[in-house]
Order: C-alpha cells, then structure tokens, then sequence
C-alpha cells in the first residue's frame, strides 16, 4: 500500500476547522472540558459578578462609576470588561455542547438581554463608554480597547448563537459590527484607524463566515491591511486630541506592532497576546483571500518567534513590564511572564496557519503551547488559574481565584470547550488531523463524503492511536496524519497491515484512497522520555536539561523531591528511566530517574569555599510541568542541572 499524491495544489487549498459541535472529545481532554463545564464556566460569572461588571453593564441600575482606579496609560482594566464577558459567554456555549445547563444559559441571556437594552440606536456597544465615561468614546484607539471589547463579544455572540440557536446576541453584535462598517474606512467621514489591542480583526473573519456578510471580512482585511501604515494612525490621533505623540504606551510603537506595515514585519515585538491575535488575523485573512504576502509575512515571523523567542513551553513574552518581547534568547526561568493568553494566542495563531495546508511546523507547535504553555494555566478542578508561567519557582508562585484583569480564566476556558475543533480540519476532499485525542468528528465533505472519524486513545500518556473511519457510503478522500517531529520510529497500520510511513515534506503521511466502512488505521508514537539542551545563546539555561515525554515538559517539583531543587544533578542520557501513573494527578504519567544530588549539609558555614562537590546517588520523579501546583505549594524546576560525566 502507498501513499498518493496530493489531490490539489497547495497554493490553492483552504482548511477550516471543524465546528464545535462536530466533534466530541473525550479521554484527557474531556475530563479538562468536564472541569470547565462542571466549575469554571459558574465560576468566571460568579466572579465577574463580584467584581462589579454587570453593575456596569445593566442599564437599569446606577452606573459604579470608577470602580478600578485610572493609572498611568490613562485607562483603566474596567474598559475591558466587556471583553472578560464576552469570552465567559463564549465559554458557557461551548459548554452547553457537552453539558446542557439551564441555569447557566439562563444567566447568559440575562447578560445578553442587558447588553441589547444597552445598544445605543445606532449599533454601538461598548458598557465603560456609555455607562462610566461617554466623554472618552472614540478618543483613543490605541489603549482605550473599545475595539478589542467588540471582537471579544462579537465571538461569544458567534458561539452563542451557534450553541443554542438563540440569535439575540448575535443581532446585536451585527449591529455593531454594522456600526463599525460605517465608521472605520477610507471614505468621507470614516475613521482610517484600527484597535491597539488587536482581536477585532479575527472576529470580524468568523462574523463573516457565519453571516455570509462579505462587509465584516473586508474591515478586518482593512484593519490589518491599514496597520502600521504612514502617516501612522495612533501619533496623528494624538495630535488630534492634545496628547503627547511620544507618549505612545511603552514609549514605541512596537509595543501594539504598529511600527510598520504588516506586511513588512520581520522581528515579533512588543506585547505578546496583541501580537498573536494580530497574527492570528492575518493567517485568516491569508487562507481567505488566498494572499500570499501575507503567508510571507507570517513565516518570517513565525520563524522569528520559535527559533529565538519561544520557551521550551510554547511560553511566549518573558517580561512583565511590557507583557511581551525583550531581546532574542532572553528566556529567564523564574522571572518568565509567559502569560497564559499569550499561548492560548499561540494556539490560535498555529491552527489558522494550517489554513493553507497541514504542516507539521505549525501543528507540532500548537501542540506544544496547548500541552504546556496554555493549558497550565487552569488548575484540574477548573477552579484556580496562572496569569503568568515561570519555569522555575521557589515555592511562592501560586494559583490565584482572580484578577484585576482577569483575561486568562475565560481565554483558556473557551480554548479547552472548543478543543474539537483544534484537532482537525478540512478542506474540499481531505481531512487533516493536527491533534491526537480521544474524540469523534462528524464530516461532510465538499465532494459529498459523509463519515464519522473516531480515535480511541489515552494520548498523551501513551502513543498508541486506533482511527475508525466509517462512511455512510464508500467514498473517496484523503486523510492527513501529522507525525510529530519528535516521534522517532513511529508505525503505522491500515486495517490491520503495516504500511511504509511515507512522510511527506510537511511532516503529515496521507493516505488518499476510497475509504469504505469498517476502514481501521492504527497509529503507533513512541513516547520515550528524551532531554533536550536549548540554543548556546540562551544564558539563563547554560548547562542545564529539560526532560519531555512526547508534546509534554516535564519539571521537578519539591512534592516529590524535596526542597533544593537546584542541587539535582540529571546523568548523561537517562540512564534507567521509568514510568509510574500519579493516581492524585488524574492518572498522570511521572518519569522517575537515577541523579547526583549536592549534599548542602557536609558544606559548612562557608559561602565560598575551595571545595569539591559532595553528592550522592539518588532517584528524582518529574511530572508533567502543566500540572505543577495542584497538589502541595513548593518549589519547581523545569531545566535541571546536568552532571559532567
């Protein structure tokens, strides 16, 4: 048996991700999306409850005023609550695919039934500039985010509407977006401008696939098309309204990427989510309007960000200060900001460059941030969250209830429940699969094949991926399977014979033949613990390993260790590596390794002393980093020290 070739040129190919609702995720990450159905979803409302949002929302009760104080950029995270409900919304319709709650639909159209008597006659939307400070509406697109807060709803109004049928929010992001159609442009009277919190922009691409609205995708085309354009947009608004040119946030451009024209960007900068979604937008876009200029644009950048900017995590953005990019392979450990929504962005970034055909640079990636960099930031009851993701802590890093601006609890919330559709895609005659995980797609493809594709597997614990295809009538399609680029001697079999794994120059094998029911393919990914060093020019990692165990990084934690973790030394290779399942960590897989471990009690009182190393053999457990800090507080090392021989 062999692998054909392609069916279509790959210039001319568009993927699109499966709806939600076509695929059921069961496994590991069902048991994350039943954490988020069963307490996170309340729990971003009970807690944007208690923090005032809908105070500021509902009409019929006195506006809060100021209710987090106006800082130095002139603004406050109150303009942002749209957006924090707009994504708990999202995260609630996707909920309901897997668990229908009444109660909870309930309160969401509470929320939307204040937001529709709120809209202004003339489609505009936004609660802080209608509510706490009219004065201020349209005055500053660069840090006022009113355009941010529309993209946020217009997507939760988008999965709402998809989820329940209900179209309420959906007509009154329309409205919005109507607004906004009139109101930015080239025209007589139109403002030339775009959002310094990029996210309206990929907004505007699902608005238009689901309405057939071409006007929605013709504004995101011009909101990134028009970025970074000259005379640049957000000095001359300055200008406009008496401010200071210079007093830009951050002091550069950089920081919301509009320096220079996309298209011309060659070094990811400044803050690390708006770069993703602006990203994100433009990989849409690219896919849509088949432009290749921008796919340019976006494996230049894309090259930039993981060769020299990315942690081993698919953490993005190491400083606090501007939430972003320092310098390339500036990757502190214990500082590391590594935001969650920046890798919740990174996902979404990766899965809309497969828009254009799998790749497995892109897909290997996005399994990487969603594994370790993302999904960290949810603890396993779905209840507490990290803002930021060290790679290393002395024990005072923890989970925390909420936030000032609480981005992160609804970003990874709506990335887990609409999982399904990260893990395939499809274009006229093929369906890719970028993700391995117990599920069910239900496809129709655009030739008129209609099949249900299962996998059964334990993936990530083990490698071992059993494929059920079943059409409705035989059919002919390809199938794409990403082979990851660490799976070394991967095996694969088509009802029950073992076939020549041709991988093709994108990383993905494709079998495209005439599928009949019954049809089986048994996918086999060696999941052997392996240590990885990191370039020479990152400093902060000289000397040191990071163990992973396919898509998965693993770090010590004091729970199992003790305290003292940088007095572990890993030996050359791994010596005798086991596994052994964690039962208080969901079945997790922990490796457990021979090591040399520094003996601080023979040293003395010194700190300085010409004195050779005392250690002794020991034996060192590593689980998966994702799950530190959901059992004991304590320390965690992700790069171990290695011994010299």
């Amino acid at each position: 048996m062999t692998m054909e070739s392609q069916m279509t040129p790959l210039s001319t190919r568009q993927f699109r991700p499966l709806p939600v609702p076509s695929v059921t995720v069961g496994g590991y990450w069902g048991d994350w999306q039943d954490a988020v159905c069963d307490h996170t979803a309340a729990i971003l409302l009970d807690r944007c409850v208690e923090a005032r949002m809908l105070e500021q929302v509902n009409p019929d009760v006195p506006s809060p005023g100021i209710v987090i104080p106006i800082i130095h950029w002139l603004g406050t995270p109150q303009m942002f609550w749209d957006s924090d409900l707009g994504k708990s919304i999202e995260t609630i319709a996707y909920s309901l695919y897997r668990k229908p709650n009444p109660e909870l639909e309930a309160r969401a159209d509470a929320i939307i039934d204040m937001y529709e008597k709120l809209q202004d006659e003339d489609g505009y939307l936004n609660s802080f500039f209608q509510r706490i400070k009219p004065e201020w509406k349209w005055t500053n697109l660069r840090d006022f985010h009113e355009l941010y807060c529309a993209g946020h709803m217009i997507e939760g109004a988008v999965a709402y509407y998809q989820a329940t049928g209900k179209r309420k929010f959906l007509d009154v992001m329309c409205r919005m977006a109507d607004y906004c159609v009139r109101k930015f442009g080239k025209g007589p009277g139109q403002v030339p401008g775009y959002c310094g919190h990029e996210e309206i922009e990929l907004a505007l691409v699902r608005l238009a696939r689901v309405t057939g609205n071409q006007a929605y995708m013709d504004l995101a085309k011009f909101f990134v098309d028009e970025r970074g354009q000259a005379p640049n947009f957000f000095i001359e608004e300055a200008v406009a309204h008496n401010r200071d040119p210079k007093g830009v946030q951050k002091n550069t451009l950089e920081y919301n990427q509009s320096h220079l024209p996309v298209r011309e960007q060659t070094k990811v900068v400044g803050h690390a989510v708006r770069a993703m979604y602006l990203y994100s937008a433009m990989a849409d876009l690219a896919t849509e309007y088949n432009d290749d200029s921008l796919t340019a644009a976006l494996e230049t950048l894309w090259a930039d960000l993981t060769q020299k900017q990315m942690y081993i995590t698919g953490g993005i953005g190491p400083a606090e200060s501007n939430e972003g990019f320092t310098d390339y392979y500036d990757l502190p450990n214990d500082t590391a900001y590594a935001e969650t929504c920046a890798s919740v962005g990174l996902v979404f970034w990766a899965s809309r460059m497969l828009g254009r055909g799998p790749k497995r640079v892109y897909a290997d990636t996005m399994e990487q941030a969603l594994y370790n960099g993302a999904i960290t930031g949810l603890s396993t009851d779905g209840k507490t969250f990290f803002y930021d993701n060290p790679l290393e802590s002395t024990g005072k890093h923890h989970r925390w209830t909420w936030h000032a601006c609480p981005c992160c609890p609804p970003n990874i919330a709506r990335l887990v429940t609409s999982l399904g559709s990260y893990i395939y895609a499809v274009a006229d005659d093929e369906i890719a699969i970028h993700l391995y995980a117990q599920s069910e797609a239900r496809v129709v493809l655009a030739n008129g094949a209609r099949f249900t594709l299962t996998q059964n597997t334990d993936y990530p614990w083990s490698g071992a991926i059993d494929i059920a295809i079943e059409p409705e009538t035989a059919a002919r399609f390809a199938v794409s399977l990403r082979i990851p680029g660490w799976a070394r001697g991967a095996k694969l079999a088509v009802n029950g014979q073992h076939v020549d794994l041709a991988v093709d120059a994108d990383g993905y094998a494709r079998l495209d033949r005439t599928w009949q029911k019954g049809d089986r393919l048994a996918l086999d990914l060696p999941l052997e613990p392996r240590v990885l060093r990191a370039n020479p020019r990152v400093r902060q990692d000289a000397g040191r390993v990071a163990v992973m165990r396919g898509p998965l990084v693993y770090c010590l934690e004091a729970t199992d260790n003790g305290t003292g973790l940088n007095s572990i030394l890993l030996q050359r290779g791994l010596g005798r590596a086991e596994t052994a399942a964690i039962p208080d960590l969901r079945g997790a897989i922990a490796i457990d390794l021979p090591a040399l471990r520094e003996n601080a009690e023979t040293w003395g009182a010194d700190l300085y002393a010409e004195k050779a190393a005392n250690t002794q053999t020991t034996t060192v457990r590593l689980v998966p980093y994702h799950l530190w800090d959901n059992r004991e507080p304590g320390e965690m090392l992700v790069w171990t020290r290695q011994a010299t021989q």
